[in-house]
């Protein structure tokens, strides 16, 4: 932008500058110079705004702008914000434990900022901590791996991530049973590949079958992401049906498979978690995922690990480190602590697990009094995925709120009326279903159970023909 003549040749208000010679001029010259400056802005300013018929463009990139803004993300923060304008609203969206993080994973947090242990670690996570995720999987899982085949992120997420990016190309397809996870078809699509949903149903346990997949499969098909325990439906896929998906993908050698392990230490006995790596002939095929968010109440310290053959991994660690680099090294310290707590979390996590089976218990002896209500039981993580079609579709409406027509407006008509936050399935593939997290204390859950109740009384609802 071109300045005005007088700017240009040292004037301000068409005076000139005093002499710099003098001592008043080296006295007024600070106060000089910001007037100067201040007089720069407003002229900028003027411009700025001359030119402010001239449109921005605002493209995005189309990845981007077709991506969907997450729906546990966007009804977690509106029950937030009615509960900051003093709304009591219970909310039972996000997937995260309510307990605290154990005192000997913080104390060991605390430890790592008081030692110093606070700058920049090796991008694929420290050493010692590499190694105790290497003996974990040995431990817990059966899975032989090295040091530098573990890759430390910033939670599990960025590990399906990363796992996704160096793994799948454009016009790849990536398998994906429903339900599912809110973000495994979306970083797909970010990542230049196609979702093919697997619907799968309450009547088999949610679980997709060899079958089913077969018949998914293409020359296109890249990548099978299974999550067991699973997020929505708590589903946990039995040793015997894995063997047979496995049968599956050996039959395809493009295949690979991303195996979701994040919530493997939530499982509610006879049902027991199996590492999809351990099945014969596909550890080279398979990327786990796993982190300490779930297991050890950890989801603000945003840690997470990929494990997978050297090829894999280090891609991974090269797109990490062009993104964020290393995790956080308290985080990383503390997960240390996390591991030394013994087989599978130890005392503490137990106890959790434990409590969790309570309110699974409870939760779900709740949902089948209700009429309509229709419930597979899970048998591992900490979400239930009823049916609750009866209440919304065509011509259904809520007496003093109006239409219902979909599991959207249920939800909204739910932390409404009744101040209880839910997600729609259609977010996880699953239009007929509500996701309900029982991942809070006894007292909130029978509170949230009443208030469901009521707002679902068979006289609230009206189905027009």
């Amino acid at each position: 932008m071109a300045l005005p003549s007088q700017l240009r040749q040292g004037q301000l208000a068409g005076k000139q500058q005093p002499p710099r010679s003098t001592a008043a001029a080296v006295i007024a010259a600070p106060r000089l110079v910001q007037q100067q400056r201040q007089q720069q802005l407003a002229l900028m300013r003027a411009a700025a705004a001359a030119d402010a018929s001239v449109s921005v463009d605002q493209t995005l990139n189309p990845l981007v702008a077709s991506l969907s803004v997450s729906k546990t993300m966007a009804l977690t923060d509106l029950a937030r914000s009615m509960k900051e304008s003093g709304i009591d609203v219970i909310g039972l969206a996000a997937g995260e434990p309510d307990f605290d993080t154990p005192e000997e994973i913080v104390d060991a947090g605390i430890e790592a900022l008081r030692d110093g242990f606070t700058r920049y670690t090796p991008n694929t996570g420290t050493s010692k901590l590499r190694q105790a995720i290497v003996d974990k999987l040995k431990v817990d899982n059966g899975l032989e791996y090295s040091p530098d085949e573990i890759v430390v992120s910033n939670g599990a997420k960025q590990a399906i991530w990363q796992g996704l990016l160096a793994t799948v190309s454009p016009g790849d397809e990536v398998i994906i049973p429903a339900p599912y996870w809110v973000s495994y078809p979306e970083m797909a699509r970010l990542a230049g590949a196609n979702p093919v949903v697997v619907p799968t149903s309450a009547e088999q346990g949610f679980l997709m079958s060899p079958e089913q997949l077969e018949a998914a499969l293409t020359p296109k098909s890249r990548l099978l992401i299974l999550c067991t325990p699973s997020n929505p439906t708590g589903a946990v896929y039995p040793a015997e049906h894995l063997e047979a998906l496995a049968k599956v993908v050996a039959r395809h050698p493009r295949l690979l498979v991303m195996s979701d392990e994040i919530y493997e230490s939530i499982c509610y006995e006879p049902a027991r978690h199996v590492s999809f790596a351990g099945l014969p002939d596909m550890w080279g095929r398979t990327l786990t995922v796993n982190g300490f968010s779930k297991a050890y109440a950890m989801t603000g310290w945003r840690l997470g690990y990929l494990a997978a053959p050297k090829h894999f991994a280090k891609a991974a660690a090269a797109i990490q480190s062009q993104s964020t680099s290393g995790a956080s090294s308290i985080a990383q310290q503390a997960a240390l602590a996390a591991l030394a707590l013994g087989p599978r979390g130890g005392k503490p996590v137990a106890q959790m697990v434990a409590a969790f089976r309570e309110r699974r218990d409870y939760v779900v002896e709740r949902l089948q009094q209700i009429p309509g209500v229709k419930l597979a039981e899970p048998q591992g993580a900490f979400y239930v995925l009823p049916d609750m079609s009866a209440f919304f579709g065509p011509g259904v409406e809520a007496k003093g709120y109006g239409p219902i027509p979909d599991a959207d407006a249920l939800a909204m008509y739910l932390i409404q009326q009744a101040h209880v936050a839910l997600v729609p399935g259609d977010a996880f593939g699953a239009p007929e279903c509500i996701r309900i997290s029982y991942a809070a204390s006894m007292a909130t859950l029978k509170e949230a159970l009443d208030r469901l109740v009521r707002a679902l009384q068979p006289d609230v609802f009206t189905r027009s023909s």
